[in-house]
């Protein structure tokens, strides 16, 4: 009998999957490798003279440490606070609002698209724009002045606590939007019989929104938690640019990013090498604290219902 030859699709898979891990091979893994071997060497431009590369061991990494890495490490984390604390919960209570049946908002798509507008508008527009807006002889110091608010014009590049609130309100703007519309998606996911259901039970609003919603759509938040303190470690442009790259005032918005910058702009690439190293560990540790912080450990709840009939068991005994 004639036997019919099988048709291997796994190999298929292999092959159409293989231009991307070619491309990450090319563009992603080989730079990072690079970058973590140029790290343990001393090696800049003096001038037009290469210095190096010579072998430095732990020496960028403990220089780093010794300089004021962990000063800007603090700015921007700071910087990112500010910014994503408003932005999740402005975020979570407009897509509460839009997804709530019982408030039949009209134009929802409009609505959408407005608050999805500023994440399309350029990082370096938005600077330009805040950096017109509130410089000392702006329109929202004037406004203020002509209003006796205050009598004379509000510094606000030149304080730490007016500079760090502009990067943080930008960032704010830029990304809220982008995250109502991901929590939206999320809410609108969840089974209407659950909420049906607990209206029955004679749940609140409240007790709705913290009892059901937020557990349901933690895989998102989790996910927008990450998103965000990725995006937070490598702030760059909005700083940059608001204050001309100098961090000011006295480098209370300089971030990592900025930093690494001004190691690259002075091709000391050992020195950037390290400090790449660095975002890289940081930004590892932080997610995987963020992951473990925001995974259910037992979603069947078969764990807590063994405690509990161990505890039962004891108490029989007892």
């Amino acid at each position: 009998m004639k036997k019919h030859k099988g048709v291997s699709y796994a190999k298929w898979g292999y092959i159409f999957i293989l231009p991307f891990f070619l491309t990450y091979a090319i563009f992603s893994l080989i730079p990072l490798v690079d970058t973590i071997r140029n790290s343990f060497y001393t090696y800049f431009y003096s001038g037009l003279k290469v210095v190096g590369p010579t072998w430095a061991g732990l020496g960028n990494y403990k220089e780093l440490l010794s300089a004021d890495l962990p000063k800007y490490a603090w700015n921007t984390f700071v910087m990112w606070i500010l910014g994503f604390v408003p932005q999740i919960c402005v975020a979570l209570l407009l897509a509460a609002w839009f997804t709530d049946a019982r408030f039949k908002i009209k134009g929802k798509q409009f609505f959408k698209v407005v608050i999805y507008l500023p994440n399309l508008i350029m990082a370096s527009a938005f600077a330009m724009l805040f950096f017109a807006l509130f410089s000392n002889t702006g329109p929202v110091n004037n406004i203020l002045v002509s209003m006796g608010v205050t009598g004379e014009p509000i510094r606000f590049m030149e304080s730490t606590l007016g500079a760090r609130s502009l990067v943080a309100l930008m960032n704010f703007l830029m990304w809220f939007g982008n995250s109502t519309i991901m929590l939206m998606a999320a809410i609108m996911g969840i089974n209407p019989s659950v909420f049906e259901a607990a209206e029955l039970d004679g749940c609140t609003q409240s007790q709705k929104f913290f009892k059901i919603t937020l557990p349901q759509i933690r895989p998102l938040l989790t996910y927008t938690l990450i998103t965000s303190l990725i995006g937070g470690l490598q702030m760059f442009d909005v700083p940059q640019i608001l204050t001309n790259g100098q961090g000011a005032p006295d480098r209370t918005t300089m971030t990592l990013i900025m930093f690494l910058n001004k190691h690259l702009q002075a091709k000391n690439y050992g020195m950037a090498g390290a400090l790449s190293v660095y975002l890289f560990v940081i930004s590892a540790v932080l997610c995987f604290f963020v992951f473990k912080m925001n995974t259910d450990s037992d979603p069947d709840g078969s764990k807590a219902a063994a405690k509990r009939a161990k505890r039962a068991k004891k108490g029989g005994l007892a």
